[in-house]
C-alpha cells in the first residue's frame, strides 16, 4: 500500500489547527503531509496582531510549538505558495516549481483585505493591515509621518488606529457606515464607543467615504472624502474588510459562490470530493463566510475526522458569531442576535453616557435570552453567551445593571446547564470544563482559554480551588493574608513572621527571593520604619536597596518628587545645575517629571544632598509605591476647566507619597471630561465635573492596558480623599504579590459592585479602620533620601566596591548622543577590578 499524501495551501491559524487536528487523531503517522506556506514565517496568532506594537515579538505570536513539525514529520515550505491546482492529475506547482501530487488536497488560503477602488490607492504610504510583515512595513514608515488615517472602523480598523496613535501618530478613522463597528454593534453601542475613542485623541468620521486619495509626486499626501471635505494625512492603512481567497479555486473549475468563497458541504468538501477548503476562504454550507477564528477551527476539525475516518465525525452547518475584544482599551462584545431581527424581541438597555458604558439584551416574548451588545463594560459576556437560547434565572435588566445595583453577582457558572459551550473557539463545554481540576489541566486536555482567551474569567470559576495557595515554598499563605497576619500580631519582621507562620520546613531558613520583597512591602506598609534599617534592608530588591533605578549599564536614574507637575523656576535650574555637574542624561517624563540618568551609586548621596537641599524629596521611582500624580493645569489657566486640577493632584500625591503597595501606583486629575491628564488609564484617576469630581479606579497602561471604572461622581474634595483611602488600603489588604489594581478588581469576587460596596457603602464595616490606616500613614511619613543622608551609617552602603569604596565602577561607561550621554555597552575585560 501507497502512503497517501495531504497537502495544505496555507499556513494559518485554521491552517495549524488543521494540523494538530490531524496530529491528534494519528493521521500524520500514516499520511504524508504537506504545506505550502505563502509568508516567510509558520503560523502565528493573527487575533492578537496588534500586540507588537506593545512589545510582543514576531517569534512571540507564533502558534507552533518547538519542534512540532519534525515531531509529526510534517513538510512545512515557507514563502512558496501554491499557484497551480491540476485536479485531473491531482497535483499542485508552487511558486517555486516544486510539484507535489495529493490524495486529499486541503485549501485554507484565509483571505485578501479589500482596499477600496479609489485613484491613488496605490501611492506610497498606503498599506494594509493583515500580516506581521504589514505592520512592520507601517512601524517603519510612521518614523517620518505626523498624521495617518485609517479606512475602515470595523474590528481590525480599530485595530489598525489604535497601532498608529501607538506610533505617536495623529490618527483619523474614516468609516462609510454611520457609526463603528457596524457590523458587531447598534446605533447605541455605536454612539458609546465614538464618545470613548474620540476622548482618547482619535478623530472619527462616520458616513463618508474614500473618493480619492492624493498624492505628491510617489507618496501619499492627503485623502478626499465622498461628503466633500479632506484630510492632509502621511500615512493611510486600508481595513475595509476582507474577501475570501478563493482564485486558486476559480482557477481549477471549483465551485464558488455568487458573492465569492469556495462552497463546501457540511464536511467541508468542495464540489471536488478530493478537495475541502477550511477557514475565511469557504462558503459555509449554510451560505455564509464567516471571517472568524473559532468556526474555521471547526471546519478543521471536520475535515480532520474525514481524512482519520471518524464516522459521522464533526459537520459544520453554521457557527457562533459571538466576540468579545479589547478595543482601544475598550471592552466590546456582541453575541448572538445582537441587532434584534427576531419577530418580537424587546430590547433591555442600560446606557451611560458619561461612563461610555451601553449594555443591550435581546429578548424574545418568553424570556429567552437571543443576543445583545456590550460596550465600555462586557464583564458579564461570559456568562451571558453561554445563556444564549435559554430562559434566565434573573431578571434581564439585572443582567445589564453595573454591579452592586441589581443582583447580577447571583448569577454564577453554577447557573448554566453543563451543555453550555463555555469555550466558543474551541466548542468546550461547561460538562468538560469541570472533569478537569486545575486551568493548565483544562488548555492542555480541551484547549479551552487558549483562543481569543474571553472565557478564561469563566473557567477559572467552574474549577475548583487549588490545594494550596500559599505566596511560595516559604508560606502557605497568600500575601493578603500575610498582610492580615502581621497586622493583627503586630509582627514587624521578616523573621518572626518566617518562623510563626512559614512553611515547617522553610522555619529558621533564609527566605526566597518570592517572598522577602513581598513581606518587606508588607512591613513598609505597615508602618515599618526606615526602609533600609536593619532586617528590611535585606528583604529589598536592587532598586530600593539604593533608592534609585538600576540602569542597564550598572548606572543609576535619580527621579524628584514633582507634585502635579509644578515646578518653580528655581527648582528647575537646580535640576539643570546638578544634571551639569554631574554629566547626567536627562528626559522629561510621561508621569510630569524629570529624570537624571548615569550617576554611579557612590555619586547618589552628593546629588541627593544638592536636591535636599533645594527642597526635592524622593520620588520614588524605584519603589512598589505611588509614581506620580499627573494633571493638567485646570480652570487656574485652562478656558475648559471646572476645577482647580493642580490643587488637587499635588494634595494627593502628598497625600499618599511613599505608600507601599502589592505593585507600584499611578494617578492623574483632569481638569475638566476634556481628560488631558488621562486620568481613566491610571490605578486611580480623578476628573472634574461642574459639581465635584469623578473617581475612577482599577485602570492601567502598558503592555495590556486597561480603562478605569467609574467607582463615584459628583464628589467634594473631602469626600474624594475619604475614598481614595479607602480604595488604595483596601487594595494593599487583599491584593496578591505583584498584582495591579486593574487585575486585582477584575479578580475580587463581586468586581467593581463589591468594591463599591466595601469603600462607598461600608459594607463589611472596614472604612473606619482603612481611614484611620492612611492617617498613621500620612502621619509618619519621612522622606527616604533625607533620612539617608542624616545618618552616616545609613550612608556607607553607597559604594560601588566593598573593598574600595571611593573607588568609581570603571565599567559605568557612557558616550555622546544629542548633546547628551548614552551608555556605552562594548564589553570589555578588565584587570585588578576590586571586588563587588
Amino acid at each position: 500500500m501507497t502512503t497517501p499524501t495531504i497537502v495544505l495551501v496555507g499556513h494559518g491559524m485554521v491552517g495549524q489547527h488543521f494540523l494538530e487536528a490531524l496530529a491528534e487523531r494519528g493521521v500524520t503517522g500514516r499520511a504524508r503531509v504537506v504545506v505550502l506556506c505563502e509568508e516567510p514565517r509558520p503560523a502565528y496568532d493573527r487575533v492578537r496582531l496588534t500586540s507588537y506594537f506593545s512589545g510582543r515579538t514576531p517569534d512571540g505570536l507564533s502558534l507552533v510549538e518547538d519542534g512540532f513539525m519534525a515531531r509529526h514529520g510534517i513538510e512545512l515550505h515557507l514563502d512558496d505558495p501554491a499557484e497551480h491546482i491540476d485536479r485531473a492529475a491531482r497535483t499542485v506547482t508552487s511558486r517555486s516549481g516544486r510539484t507535489i501530487p495529493y490524495d486529499s488536497l486541503v485549501l485554507a488560503t484565509g483571505s485578501y483585505p479589500f482596499v477600496p477602488p479609489v485613484p491613488g490607492r496605490d501611492a506610497e504610504g498606503c498599506f494594509v493591515y493583515r500580516t506581521i510583515e504589514d505592520l512592520l512595513a507601517i512601524e517603519e514608515y510612521a518614523k517620518t509621518s505626523r498624521t495617518g488615517v485609517v479606512v475602515g472602523g470595523g474590528l481590525l480598523g480599530l485595530e489598525a488606529a489604535g497601532a498608529l496613535k501607538g506610533l505617536g501618530l495623529d490618527t483619523h478613522i474614516v468609516e462609510f457606515a454611520p457609526r463603528l463597528m457596524p457590523v458587531q454593534v447598534d446605533d447605541g453601542g455605536g454612539t458609546a464607543l465614538l464618545r470613548t475613542i474620540e476622548n482618547m485623541g482619535l478623530t472619527v468620521h462616520t458616513g463618508t467615504g474614500t473618493r480619492e486619495i492624493v498624492a505628491d509626486g510617489p507618496a501619499v499626501t492627503g485623502m478626499n472624502l465622498s461628503d466633500g471635505s479632506s484630510l492632509a494625512t502621511d500615512l493611510v492603512v486600508f481595513s475595509a474588510g476582507v474577501r475570501p481567497r478563493d482564485q486558486l479555486a476559480r482557477d481549477t473549475g471549483l465551485a464558488v459562490g455568487e458573492r465569492g468563497g469556495i462552497a463546501v458541504d457540511e464536511h467541508c468538501r468542495t464540489s471536488d470530493p478530493d478537495v475541502y477548503a477550511i477557514g475565511e476562504c469557504a462558503l459555509a454550507a449554510d451560505g455564509r463566510v464567516y471571517g472568524l477564528v473559532a468556526p474555521g477551527y471547526e471546519m478543521a476539525k471536520a475535515v480532520a475526522d474525514v481524512l482519520a475516518g471518524h464516522a459521522p465525525g464533526t459537520v459544520f452547518t453554521g457557527a457562533d458569531t459571538s466576540t468579545k475584544l479589547k478595543l482601544l482599551g475598550v471592552d466590546v462584545a456582541s453575541f448572538g442576535d445582537a441587532h434584534g431581527t427576531a419577530d418580537g424581541c424587546l430590547d433591555v438597555v442600560y446606557s451611560d453616557s458619561r461612563s461610555g458604558i451601553y449594555k443591550k439584551l435581546v429578548v424574545a416574548a418568553d424570556g429567552a435570552l437571543l443576543g445583545g451588545v456590550l460596550v465600555g463594560d462586557a464583564e458579564s459576556y461570559g456568562m451571558l453567551r453561554p445563556l444564549t437560547g435559554s430562559v434566565p434565572p434573573v431578571p434581564p435588566e439585572q443582567l445589564v445593571l453595573p454591579a452592586g445595583t441589581g443582583a447580577p453577582a447571583a448569577l454564577g457558572p453554577s447557573a448554566l446547564p453543563d451543555e453550555a459551550v463555555i469555550c466558543s473557539c474551541h466548542n468546550v463545554t461547561k460538562a468538560e470544563i469541570r472533569a478537569h481540576t486545575t486551568l493548565p489541566e483544562v488548555k492542555k486536555c480541551t484547549r479551552a482559554g487558549t483562543g481569543c482567551g474571553s472565557c478564561l474569567k469563566v473557567i477559572g470559576r467552574l474549577l475548583p480551588q487549588a490545594a494550596d495557595q500559599g505566596l511560595c515554598g516559604c508560606f502557605s499563605y497568600t500575601r493578603s493574608e500575610l498582610y492580615e497576619i502581621a497586622r493583627t500580631l503586630g509582627l514587624s519582621s521578616y523573621a518572626e513572621l518566617l518562623d510563626s507562620h512559614g512553611r515547617e520546613e522553610a522555619r529558621g531558613g533564609d527566605g526566597c527571593e518570592t517572598c522577602k520583597p513581598a513581606v518587606g512591602s508588607i512591613l513598609a506598609s505597615l508602618g515599618g520604619g526606615y526602609i533600609l534599617d536593619g532586617e528590611q534592608g535585606s528583604l529589598q530588591d536592587t532598586n530600593d536597596h539604593f533608592l534609585a533605578n538600576l540602569q542597564r549599564n550598572g548606572s543609576y536614574s535619580i527621579v524628584p518628587r514633582i507634585p502635579g507637575g509644578e515646578i518653580t523656576p528655581a527648582k528647575l535650574i537646580v535640576i539643570g545645575e546638578v544634571a551639569r555637574d554631574f554629566g547626567l542624561y536627562t528626559k522629561i517624563t510621561g508621569g510630569q517629571r524629570i529624570d537624571m540618568f548615569g550617576a554611579r551609586v557612590d555619586q547618589l548621596p552628593a546629588i541627593w544632598t544638592r536636591l535636599v537641599d533645594a527642597g526635592f524629596e524622593s520620588g520614588h521611582a524605584y519603589g512598589k509605591s505611588l509614581r506620580t500624580v499627573k494633571s493638567c493645569v485646570g480652570q487656574t489657566w485652562c478656558r475648559y476647566g471646572v476645577q482647580d486640577s493642580v490643587r488637587m493632584a499635588i494634595d494627593l500625591e502628598l497625600r499618599y507619597r511613599g505608600l507601599r503597595a502589592p505593585h507600584k501606583l499611578k494617578s492623574a486629575v483632569s481638569g475638566c471630561a476634556r481628560e488631558c491628564a488621562e486620568a481613566q488609564s491610571k490605578d486611580f484617576g480623578v476628573i472634574a465635573t461642574a459639581n465635584g469630581w469623578n473617581l475612577y479606579v482599577g485602570g492601567n497602561g502598558g503592555a495590556t492596558p486597561r480603562h478605569a471604572d467609574l467607582l463615584a461622581q459628583d464628589l467634594s474634595d473631602t469626600e474624594l480623599v475619604r475614598l481614595i483611602d479607602r480604595f488604595l488600603m483596601f487594595y494593599i489588604r487583599t491584593a496578591d504579590r505583584l498584582e495591579r489594581t486593574s487585575v486585582w478588581l477584575e479578580r475580587l469576587e463581586g468586581g467593581l459592585g463589591h468594591l463599591r460596596d466595601v469603600v462607598v457603602h461600608d459594607s463589611l464595616g472596614l472604612c473606619a479602620e482603612l481611614e484611620a490606616m492612611m492617617a498613621r500613614h500620612v502621619d509618619g511619613y519621612r522622606d527616604e533620601w533625607a533620612q539617608t543622608l542624616d545618618d552616616p551609617d545609613r550612608l556607607r552602603r553607597f559604594v560601588s566596591f566593598v573593598n574600595a569604596p571611593g573607588a568609581p565602577d570603571p565599567s559605568v561607561r557612557f558616550v555622546p548622543e544629542r548633546d547628551q550621554i548614552k551608555p556605552d555597552l562594548t564589553v570589555l575585560t578588565l584587570e585588578g577590578t576590586p571586588t563587588r
